[in-house]
């Protein structure tokens, strides 16, 4: 075949795919615009409880850009941006949208922070912290999840992102101390572990409660001498958090 007409080919091909996928994240950012409608409708409805009427700009900017459908299984990806939990296999889900928000707004990260998470799931919270935060280390206690999250962190870029299979109850005392810790599965209280590995300053967003009940969003600061203060935030229901206590 002729070099030029290879050329023309190849062409064609590249345009077809450039189409291809221009309409599907025209079709993504459509369903984005939804899910951020509806965030920013609860904060407004739940503002009596959270006190924020409004998520910080910095917050609402990731969440617009994170692309979730990559974080969901394929048979998941039509429900991506809707604002519910979705399953994600091993009995386990991505949280909704409207809870990612707001517990990324409390944990209050900042460029130069390091950040825990517990429960990687899909690792669709590590990479919103990941656009807010220097560094975001996160542990997943189910071994074929934390392989996935690894191998999608890797391929969508996120290289300020580690994760580590084990069990989060204890943290990850090498990194510590953290500015910030997402637990992201309920506990029955709060780790000490994690309390130890907080820094100063710090905060951590954590459900409590029993497994498979509404439990209580709980917002843990430390303050500069060590010691804690709490807050409930909002009801709330998590796949619970397992592991050795």
């Amino acid at each position: 075949m002729a070099t030029s007409m290879v050329r023309a080919l190849a062409a064609l091909l590249l345009l077809a795919t450039a189409g291809t996928h221009s309409a599907a994240a025209s079709d993504f950012a459509s369903e984005r615009r939804r899910m951020m409608e509806q965030i920013e409708l609860l904060a407004r409805q739940t503002s009596v409880e959270t006190g924020r009427p409004a998520f910080d700009a910095r917050v609402m900017t990731v969440m617009s850009t994170v692309p979730r459908h990559e974080f969901v299984p394929p048979d998941q990806v039509d429900v991506a941006y809707a604002n519910r939990p979705v399953p994600i296999g091993h009995g386990q889900t991505i949280s909704q949208p409207y809870i990612v928000a707001l517990m990324t707004d409390l944990a209050k990260a900042e460029p130069g922070h390091k950040v825990l998470e517990v429960g990687t799931g899909s690792a669709y919270q590590a990479a919103v912290m990941a656009r807010l935060a220097r560094a975001v280390y996160t542990i997943e206690i189910i071994e074929p999840l934390g392989l996935q999250a690894t191998q999608r962190l890797q391929k969508l870029g996120y290289g300020n992102v580690q994760v580590r299979t084990g069990d989060g109850y204890h943290g990850w005392e090498e990194h510590a101390p953290y500015d910030a810790i997402l637990v992201t599965a309920a506990a029955s209280h709060v780790p000490p572990p994690l309390i130890r590995q907080l820094k100063p300053g710090g905060r951590m967003v954590i459900p409590v409660g029993a497994a498979f009940m509404v439990q209580q969003l709980m917002l843990i600061e430390k303050n500069a001498d060590g010691t804690v203060s709490t807050r409930q935030i909002l009801p709330v229901a998590f796949v619970p958090l397992t592991g050795r206590r």
